[in-house]
């Protein structure tokens, strides 16, 4: 009875195997979540290094872009010494060598003209012809006045010869004698003074004639056939306006800053825009010696030949005056940095940073000027500076133009 009661509960081999297995299923199970878990974990791990790697590689990126960016890129010049001089081109007017209004020197009625506008004259060429009836008349009183006169003086000279030989048999007094020799002397006075006026009216019938001063061309005719003519007209009622062509002159104002440079014997070129791919060789006669106070200009005479008569007077040309070389730096003109501190540069130093410096500009050439004082022939100066550049940027050069400021070239009128 005992051993049925107890055989129940003593465990068979079967069912001590099925506690050994679970706990090794459990052991399985945990060793897979334990693996599962740290592979989770190194993959978190790797996620997240990879993370701060990107981030630190994208900061040094960022850090780098923003050095970069931040970075002012310049191109840089240097000062040169001019070593041609520079060519001032001016504008000017083309006159005649002589240019003079041609007007009657006697009054009377225009008979007729010989010459027109475009007509080339030599000089004592008849250019018109008057009538002057009053100056004929007035000639003819004259002549007559003068034989009046002659007769008279014949008289005189006939009474004093015989006066003369009374006195010498005391027939006369010696006043009434002097009387007599008085009244010849004035006598041959009136003469003189009839001949001279003779010979001035015959003189003004000569003007009757209307000739050419000088050798030029017509370039106005004021009068026709008929129109009244009044001696000594002036410019406003000239008949003529006579020109002469060859050679020419032309006149220019020269600025001050230039002025000294300018010397008599100067060669000039002339060039007219009409006249494509021709020059036409002048020289300075003269200048004026003293700058005019309303425009600061200094006027100079030049000439050129024309003898092919291609320049007309009155046109419009240029004309270029090369100037002698000058020992003072020039620089480019957007190299300057005009400030409320004045006129600077910005000077690179051999640390790659800016220094502002103060300059004392010249003459300006357009797109070089003068400096008188502030730069140095070894200076690197940026070109077109930003207007954030100050004192200690530091900058990186890019481009070098070492030359940046050309030969001087030429400049126009502006002024």
């Amino acid at each position: 009875m005992s051993e049925q009661r107890h055989t129940p509960l003593d465990p068979s081999p079967a069912d001590n195997a099925k506690p050994d297995e679970s706990q090794q299923q459990r052991r399985v199970v945990v060793r897979r979540a334990r693996i599962l878990t740290i592979v989770v974990l190194i993959l978190l791990a790797i996620g997240a290094g990879r993370t701060v790697v990107n981030r630190i590689s994208d900061a040094h990126t960022l850090e780098a872009d923003a050095v970069q960016y931040a970075a002012q890129y310049v191109k840089t010049a240097v000062p040169l010494t001019g070593s041609t001089g520079q060519t001032l081109v001016l504008p000017g007017t083309l006159q005649g060598f002589v240019q003079s209004p041609i007007a009657a020197r006697a009054s009377g009625y225009l008979r007729r003209w010989h010459k027109d506008i475009g007509s080339r004259v030599e000089k004592g060429e008849l250019l018109a012809e008057l009538d002057t009836p009053e100056i004929d008349q007035q000639l003819s009183q004259a002549i007559a006045a003068r034989a009046q006169a002659a007769s008279s003086l014949a008289l005189t000279r006939s009474t004093l010869e015989r006066w003369e030989a009374l006195r010498k048999k005391d027939a006369v007094s010696q006043q009434e004698l002097d009387e007599r020799r008085s009244a010849s002397v004035q006598a041959g006075a009136n003469l003189a003074a009839a001949d001279a006026n003779v010979e001035r009216l015959r003189q003004l019938e000569g003007f009757k004639r209307v000739v050419a001063p000088f050798a030029g061309v017509i370039t106005r005719r004021n009068v026709d056939v008929g129109d009244l003519i009044d001696a000594g007209g002036g410019a406003g009622r000239a008949m003529f306006l006579l020109a002469q062509t060859d050679p020419l002159r032309v006149y220019i104002n020269v600025p001050q800053s230039s002025a000294q440079l300018i010397k008599r014997g100067q060669k000039a070129v002339v060039t007219q825009t009409e006249l494509q791919g021709q020059t036409f060789q002048g020289e300075v006669a003269r200048t004026s010696g003293s700058i005019d106070a309303a425009t600061r200009t200094m006027q100079v005479e030049i000439t050129l030949r024309n003898r092919d008569g291609l320049l007309m007077p009155g046109a419009y040309v240029q004309v270029a005056l090369p100037l002698p070389a000058s020992n003072t730096l020039t620089i480019p003109t957007n190299a300057l940095v005009i400030r409320s501190d004045g006129i600077q540069v910005a000077v690179v130093d051999a640390a790659s940073r800016i220094h502002m410096q103060a300059v004392k500009i010249g003459r300006n050439y357009g797109r070089t000027v003068e400096v008188l004082d502030g730069v140095a022939a070894t200076d690197r100066l940026v070109l077109n500076p930003a207007d954030s550049l100050t004192e200690g940027d530091q900058i990186v050069v890019v481009d070098t133009e070492e030359k940046a400021a050309p030969k001087a070239a030429g400049k126009t009128a502006a002024k």
